[in-house]
């Protein structure tokens, strides 16, 4: 199939890199219902370890990202795209007749390894056509349609499930793979000129890795998002077992959590709106200032035991509800702030601050995750700490892209 030549209108070009990089929100939140179920069948002797379906994916992810963005440099955004997706759809057919925890975990890091495709090449592809705050406006545009797979992905999980069994949730993620690539085959056009391509060899990949990495304030945008990222999957690692375990609402927990997406969902429209007149570094600083307070007061409530079991519950939403606006006020911030002087290597740029970020997250969230102990204390200690080091990092980026 040829390619299309004309450029996509701006809210059609919104919502295919939206759901581009909404396979990554569907394939982790339509799993968490699936957590009990996986456990019971494939480790009946430690539950915990069915947390590893998440964060076995988004270590392939993180790996992958390594690979996609200079291959995207060299071959293409559209080429290396669609293949991501054929990775993705074959990695899911793998987990979804899979006879072993292990076999799935094995499935979900290939599985996690295609979907960086998408992620990091609807990444490149923003970059490759704005820039500055423009760019950040846009990816908060971007963020606010993707946060709207998360408040949906767990009830259609629960209903997959209901039907056909947790197996059928792979069956879900190929057809949604299928319509996106079509979707994205058939009216995105290529943003990467043949001229500024950048040949794939170990000499220039080293010296496209250098250069960003020597760059102080992406080394530090790095930092900050793996802290932001970790403390977002520690809780989705936790979030099922929470509203199961210790608030009994394991039923009710897909309501829960698509209503804790969509309130979420509005912090990428009010950072849209704030970010060009207020700044993107002003607008991390001061979210993250204001989750500092929110956790270390929640840590203090839990600690004395100061709250009935129904305030408990709801002091937990507000707290949950938190850590996802967090997440949208300042991601697409960081990433717009990171990529803004790497223009001429967008896709080694998204490459490298995307896989250490997520490689490093997925280190510090396992550990907090599988410390769940029936309460929300050790996710929420962990939230609080990673929150204390990054603000302490913002301090150390001192200007930012006005345009």
């Amino acid at each position: 199939m040829e390619a299309p030549s004309t450029p996509l209108k701006k809210p059609e070009f919104v919502a295919l890199m939206a759901m581009s990089i909404a396979t990554i929100a569907f394939s982790i939140d339509a799993m968490l219902p699936a957590l009990p179920e996986i456990g019971a069948a494939l480790t009946p002797g430690d539950l915990n370890r069915a947390q590893l379906i998440l964060t076995s994916f988004v270590l392939g992810m993180g790996f992958g990202t390594f690979f996609t963005g200079p291959l995207s440099d060299a071959f293409g955004r559209r080429r290396v795209l669609m293949g991501g997706f054929v990775l993705y759809i074959i990695a899911s057919l793998l987990a979804m007749i899979a006879g072993s925890l292990e076999m799935v975990l094995a499935a979900r890091l290939l599985q996690g390894i295609g979907a960086a495709g998408p992620r990091v090449v609807a990444m490149a592809m923003i970059r490759d056509q704005y820039s500055g705050r423009q760019m950040a406006q846009l990816m908060s545009f971007v963020m606010m349609v993707f946060t709207l797979v998360p408040a949906f992905a767990p009830s259609i999980g629960a209903v997959i499930i209901a039907f056909v069994g947790w197996r059928g949730l792979f069956g879900a993620f190929v057809v949604f793979a299928l319509i996106n690539g079509a979707w994205f085959a058939i009216r995105q056009p290529e943003t990467l000129a043949p001229q500024s391509r950048r040949a794939f060899r170990a000499k220039v990949l080293w010296a496209g890795v250098t250069e960003v990495l020597s760059n102080k304030v992406m080394r530090i945008t790095i930092i900050v998002q793996t802290l932001i990222l970790a403390s977002l999957f520690a809780l989705l690692s936790s979030v099922q077992q929470i509203f199961d375990v210790t608030f009994d609402q394991g039923d009710n927990f897909p309501l829960w959590f698509g209503g804790l997406a969509l309130i979420s969902g509005t912090a990428s429209l009010v950072n849209a709106t704030l970010v060009v007149r207020v700044g993107m570094r002003m607008l991390i600083r001061i979210t993250l200032f204001v989750q500092i307070i929110l956790s270390g007061t929640f840590i203090g409530l839990l600690m004395i035991n100061a709250l009935p079991e129904w305030a408990s519950f709801a002091v937990s939403l507000i707290w949950m509800a938190s850590v996802f606006y967090m997440v949208g006020m300042t991601l697409g911030n960081l990433n717009a702030i990171a990529l803004e002087p790497m223009g001429h290597v967008a896709g080694m740029a998204a490459s490298v601050s995307s896989a250490l970020s997520t490689v490093l997250a997925v280190a510090i969230a396992a550990p907090i995750g599988l410390a769940f102990n029936g309460t929300p204390l050790p996710m929420v200690f962990g939230v609080f700490c990673c929150m204390v080091m990054a603000i302490g990092l913002m301090q150390y980026i001192r200007h930012e892209p006005a345009s």
